[in-house]
């Protein structure tokens, strides 16, 4: 649907049923159900297979009523969706980083298939994990032709004691992504040998480590691994990072190729480097100078970028969205950051102190971040980054009036009239730091009855305490 001519999408036969808002400055409802008849009156389309419920019966009564027509609805579905009816109680329970705390799906069972698998195939992802691939002679399941299979790791290989040759039961797993439920042993061929997982990298012939707690095999190559520099490119403009239009990943792959861009930073230095070549990209077979201006204005575009997103395009192993954005909102700045974590290699000092004390970012976490950051050519990719880019500090939210906002709360000990998840994202979202455990420059702790060690950390450096209800009196809740 993204497309640079907006005509093409206008041609797609596209509908839609209307199901929720993305922000409204007023909700006159009270209730989820009584927006989607808000809606109806409006002219939007509803589907007509919502329901509101009364009891877990009745929700499991709809669902088995939904799978009975399943087949002969004129749409795809894979299941459904129970959500709290009552707005104020969404309101309450929230989101876990972009999920709703308020709705959950209810999945119909997979339809499955059986087909004989061809080959086991290795792909080397960003972060440097081999997953093994099932190559499948092409079955159809669920109406959709089926030829490749994820075959998660060696653990599951060996568990299921999947060989080349075998007939396989596959399923699409929440009918989207293919897997292999199940071997059928009878049918399988005389003379088949258990699969060998590989020792070497299959793109780079670097070796391959097993780390010692996890199923996942990884290439030690890192940016010497072509494949994984490639994915790390793909992830670095993909929508949620950099978000760059037209550098789609065949474009990319020939940019590598041609060693125009092979990391992160060239990408920014791409069109004065262009301009300098015997062959400009607009003279390339496919190009022209029109799609080349296009490309290096969408690059230039996204020269100016927020410190979340930057963060999370860089690909750090295990640094989702959500752990992005709690390392930008505690530092701050891009420079902050940066400083932080080269301190953080000294396991006792204060920075990784800091970094181990941020709400959610354990040890595992902090490790890869300090492995990313001990890696000298990572350090010289984000100071040529740092001198390209715009990299805006966090925005926190207007938080004038917040008795709380710049300080860092710990909460300890049970809490009665909220939750622990509520106190926190409360307190997030009037502009506080939420800590892990008590240090020096926590500002306030919040304990409720059961407190131990935390509290008397809390007392002996002088460290402020509240109970609950002085917590809510002081943000006005």
């Amino acid at each position: 649907l993204r497309q640079l001519d907006h005509t093409i999408t206008a041609a797609r036969p596209l509908k839609l049923f209307a199901y929720a808002w993305g922000f409204a400055d007023k909700t006159p409802w009270e209730t989820h159900w009584e927006y989607l008849q808000q809606l109806k009156r409006w002219g939007f389309p509803v589907t007509t297979e919502s329901h509101l419920c009364r009891s877990v019966d009745d929700m499991l009564t709809a669902y088995d009523e939904l799978a009975a027509k399943r087949a002969a609805l004129p749409f795809d579905i894979d299941g459904v969706v129970y959500k709290v009816n009552r707005l104020d109680w969404q309101r309450r329970l929230g989101f876990v980083s972009r999920a709703p705390r308020w709705a959950i799906a209810h999945k119909f069972p997979a339809e499955q298939a059986e087909t004989v698998l061809e080959a086991i195939e290795i792909q080397v992802g960003r972060t440097g994990v081999l997953t093994p691939v099932a190559r499948l002679k092409p079955v159809n399941v669920g109406g959709v032709l089926v030829s490749n299979a994820t075959l998660h790791n060696e653990d599951e290989i060996t568990r299921k004691d999947i060989r080349v040759g075998d007939t396989v039961v596959i399923q699409r797993a929440g009918d989207v992504i293919p897997q292999v439920v199940e071997v059928r042993a009878e049918k399988r061929p005389k003379g088949s040998k258990p699969y060998d997982f590989p020792k070497t990298c299959p793109e780079c012939r670097s070796k391959v480590v097993r780390e010692e707690g996890e199923v996942a095999q990884r290439c030690t190559g890192g940016l010497f691994c072509k494949a994984q520099a490639v994915e790390r490119l793909k992830h670095f403009v993909s929508r949620d990072a950099f978000d760059i239009e037209g550098l789609g990943e065949k474009h990319l792959e020939a940019f590598f190729a041609e060693g125009l861009i092979k990391d992160p930073a060239d990408i920014f230095t791409f069109e004065g480097r262009d301009a300098k070549r015997n062959k400009p990209l607009r003279e390339w077979e496919g190009w022209g100078a029109k799609s080349a201006d296009n490309l290096f204005a969408a690059i230039a575009k996204r020269r100016a970028i927020s410190l979340e997103r930057f963060i999370y395009a860089l690909g750090i192993p295990q640094v989702g969205q959500a752990t992005a954005r709690l390392l930008a909102q505690h530092y701050g700045s891009y420079g902050a950051w940066r400083k932080a974590m080269v301190a953080a290699k000294d396991r006792d000092g204060e920075a990784f102190a800091e970094l181990t004390n941020i709400e959610s970012i354990g040890p595992s976490i902090a490790d890869d971040l300090i492995g990313f950051f001990a890696e000298a050519h990572n350090l010289q990719i984000l100071d040529r980054l740092a001198e390209a880019l715009e990299i805006a500090d966090f925005q926190r939210a207007e938080t004038a009036d917040s008795a709380i906002a710049g300080l860092t709360v710990v909460f300890t000990g049970t809490l009665e009239r909220m939750t622990r998840s509520e106190a926190k994202s409360k307190a997030l979202s009037l502009g506080a730091k939420v800590a892990g455990s008590v240090s020096k420059k926590t500002d306030l702790v919040v304990a409720g009855p059961g407190a131990g060690s935390k509290l008397t950390e809390a007392e002996a450096l002088g460290v402020k305490v509240v109970t609950e209800d002085e917590f809510l009196r002081l943000i006005g809740g």
